[in-house]
């Protein structure tokens, strides 16, 4: 299996991807730039959106256009570049903590979790809004990421990329409810004074997709690889990935069978860059076992 770039284009830290169904079309984001993207993969045309803050997430909205996570709040868009409404305050300080990773759930909530930017110290949530309500589900993370949803709606994961550790919950979709937490695996650290190029470290959880399967794909960040874990957190698959730093995949296209994986390029030594010159690209490939669809927010 190849990886292609969608575009030449270098992002400085590219997350959030999903790919529209109705619109044939991949979003995501450039959280560096504080930009949403979308591109027309048929067309080879790419369209931008300057946002006036830092997102952390977004999802489709079924009533059209999108729900993303700002640092100050969950916000809604009626249409691409339209105006943005303000749906739930952030429970957060947002001086020292934004959102960060997220997603729907399949009965039409959104999800986020945040960042403490400091990072000294698991202050880290998830949150759910449920209708008007904005929840917090989960905590004791540093760096949220990883959240996603088994095919069935039993199981929900989520990943502290700062202490290298994906948690699973057997989840009540219907009261969403989370209970029986546990360590679906858990990576070594990064080996004290590591610099990029050293090897003896596999990077640590980012974003995360699952398939139909039930199978967890999971980013590495400084891994330069994805990983594919069974619903147990058995490795399955291990891929290199052109980028020392993909940070969140996503599956599209009329079958589902199109990876996509998002990396970044921001902050990385010049001589990784060289070396590795699709870092910050949007990076694709086919695979045999297609994902589920995007799950769409219900307003």
């Amino acid at each position: 299996m190849t990886w292609h770039p969608l575009t030449p284009e270098r992002f400085g830290l590219g997350e959030s991807p999903f790919w529209h169904p109705q619109e044939q079309t991949l979003y995501w984001l450039d959280i560096a730039a504080n930009t949403v993207l979308r591109a027309n993969v048929d067309r080879g045309t790419t369209e931008r959106w300057q946002l006036p803050q830092t997102p952390g997430c977004m999802a489709p909205a079924a009533r059209g256009g999108l729900v993303i996570a700002l640092r100050d709040g969950i916000y809604r868009a009626r249409t691409w570049g339209g105006a943005l409404e303000r749906m739930a305050p952030a429970l957060h300080d947002p001086t020292t903590t934004r959102f960060n990773d997220g997603k729907a759930d399949a009965l039409g909530r959104f999800w986020a979790g945040t960042i403490y930017e400091p990072r000294t110290s698991p202050a880290a949530q998830l949150f759910c809004l449920d209708g008007a309500s904005l929840q917090a589900k989960a905590s004791h993370a540093t760096v949220a990421n990883g959240l996603a949803f088994s095919p069935d709606a039993s199981t929900l994961y989520w990943a502290d990329t700062t202490a290298h550790v994906i948690r699973a919950w057997d989840w009540d979709a219907q009261a969403n409810v989370l209970s029986g937490e546990r360590v679906l695996r858990q990576f070594p650290l990064k080996p004290p004074g590591w610099l990029p190029g050293d090897a003896g470290y596999g990077g640590r959880p980012d974003g995360a997709a699952v398939d139909s399967q039930g199978n967890y794909w999971c980013a590495l960040y400084e891994g330069a690889r994805l990983l594919k874990l069974s619903p147990t957190g058995e490795v399955l698959a291990d891929m290199p990935v052109p980028a020392q730093c993909p940070t969140m995949p996503c599956f599209g296209g009329d079958d589902l069978q199109t990876l996509y994986l998002t990396t970044a390029s921001e902050k990385r030594p010049a001589a990784e860059l060289q070396a590795l010159p699709l870092s910050g690209c949007v990076l694709s490939m086919r695979v045999e076992v297609p994902g589920l669809p995007v799950n769409f927010f219900i307003d």
